[in-house]
């Protein structure tokens, strides 16, 4: 078959190479002109490649590699937690059974679809010491935002009208972006020299305006809060209601129960702690639990159990609502079951042991380099700073360009703001010594070439399909169309 009367301007196109064949058909050639309107014909031949499979399929895998991804190598994302994903997860989530189902399917079709979810809410549970958890929201942030309107609602209950969150200056940007969505505004609590929630200056916020405190336990630096007993009394004191990041639960899952801290609302990101492909703004699933107080507020539906039965609970008068279409990321939840039962409970506190383990030997080897301005109590990842190495010449955005030419993923950089030149480095538990060793060395090496060879920092990277951009430029110029005509 030929398919183009036109010059072709495709690279690797070659003239009457055929890449699939059609099977015949008993079916008598129709006219298209006889059943297909006239204004929705082409008056020219569509340009398209001529080219064998084999070629179609090496040109896509070519091109998959391009971008950098935790199953080409080490991504330390700085709270971003980005652990391999076990492929046998994705291998259930896809299961005939499980992607066929319809949302808007009878309870008793979907038995073993409501079971998983009500599992994994019981494991939830189980594990962070909350009594119920929704598993409605599509992402942490959203998760975070529904905690707030929960919070609202618990408050606007009793006749209060607070106004204020409090928030560490360590928070993550989707933290303020809630509470101003929820309806309050942000009051920020200072850190004390240990890199920790300084609890003068929070007594000193205090009020009966204050609604609750979001907090990220450990904190964006990697500590944990180790005074956070106190901290959840004082807020508790004004009625405030704790909330809890959980961004970085990889660090305590297993081993620190929330509640028992303390914590009165959580979010969960699943797919990072538990095992879902993870970036590139989605899939994502961000459950939010709660202490038994603030049930009656979660969203519509839940799921309950009678006897040997599931089905979907409407019979929350309270509730804040239905906060997404249908439930959630349903393929996101079945991972997350998975591993969790994959693993077991001891496999669970190992990984969090293990991504404890990991980020403080990573740290011990780049620490006599780079200075990490807060070490003491790192969990499961730190923040070194580049500031020596900025009085060298070289900012740390040229040393995350040039691990690019190591073939790793930078770690986070700038943040947290109030680390100069702050990179925040999360190996996470899936990664091997030799691979620590391997990156540790890369930032060693980094480090000698601002002596011998600063040029080849500034350039840097060299060996990627696209080079060092203009990012201001590109950021305030975004040009994503591909302007081609079929």
């Amino acid at each position: 078959m030929k398919l183009t009367e036109t010059p072709i301007i495709f690279t690797q196109s070659k003239k009457n190479v055929c890449g699939f064949q059609l099977p015949s058909t008993c079916i008598p050639e129709l006219n298209p002109e006889s059943i297909i309107d006239q204004s929705m014909l082409r008056n020219k031949p569509a340009r398209l490649p001529e080219i064998s499979e084999p070629e179609v399929v090496r040109h896509f895998t070519n091109l998959s590699v391009k971008n950098h991804h935790v199953d080409k190598d080490f991504y330390p994302l700085g709270s971003c937690t980005m652990k391999y994903n076990p492929k046998i997860n994705d291998k259930l989530a896809s299961h005939s059974k499980i992607i066929s189902l319809h949302p808007d399917e009878k309870d008793s079709n979907i038995q073993g679809a409501l079971k998983i979810m009500y599992e994994l809410e019981i494991f939830l549970s189980k594990m962070t010491g909350m009594n119920r958890f929704t598993l409605q929201p599509t992402a942490g942030s959203q998760g975070e935002f529904v905690g707030l309107l929960m919070m609202q609602k618990y408050h606007r209950k009793k006749g209060n009208n607070k106004k204020y969150i409090i928030i560490p200056e360590t928070a993550h940007g989707t933290n303020p972006a809630s509470v101003v969505l929820g309806g309050y505004k942000t009051l920020q609590v200072q850190s004390n020299d240990n890199g920790r929630v300084d609890i003068e200056h929070l007594k000193s916020l205090m009020s009966d305006q204050i609604a609750g405190m979001m907090l990220t336990q450990p904190n964006t630096l990697g500590l944990f809060e180790d005074e956070i007993e106190e901290i959840t009394k004082i807020i508790h004191q004004y009625d405030g209601l704790m909330y809890m990041d959980g961004a970085n639960l990889n660090a305590l899952i297993g081993l620190v129960k929330p509640e028992k801290m303390g914590f009165d609302i959580l979010h969960i990101n699943l797919h990072k702690t538990f095992s879902t492909p993870h970036g590139g703004g989605g899939p994502g699933a961000g459950p939010i639990g709660v202490v038994e107080n603030l049930v009656e507020f979660l969203p519509i539906p839940m799921i309950k159990k009678v006897d040997d039965r599931y089905s979907w609970d409407f019979d929350y008068p309270n509730s804040i609502g239905q906060i997404h279409t249908f439930y959630g990321n349903y393929g996101i939840l079945v991972r997350a079951w998975a591993y969790i039962r994959t693993l077991g409970e001891e496999g669970v506190k190992q990984m969090t042991r293990q991504a404890i383990i990991n980020a403080n030997y990573l740290k011990k080897k780049i620490e006599d380099v780079y200075e990490v301005p807060f070490s003491e109590g790192t969990l499961h990842e730190f923040v070194a700073s580049g500031k020596a190495q900025k009085k060298r010449g070289i900012k740390v955005l040229d040393i995350a360009k040039s691990l690019l030419d190591y073939g790793y993923h930078a770690p986070t950089i700038y943040f947290p703001i109030n680390i100069p030149e702050a990179m925040m480095i999360e190996p996470t538990e899936s990664e091997t010594k030799e691979t620590l060793d391997a990156f540790a060395q890369a930032l060693i090496e980094i480090d000698k070439k601002i002596t011998e060879n600063p040029q080849e920092l500034l350039d840097a990277p060299i060996t990627t399909p696209v080079k060092r951009l203009n990012e201001t430029k590109a950021n305030r110029e975004l040009n994503l169309k591909f302007d081609y005509e079929i």
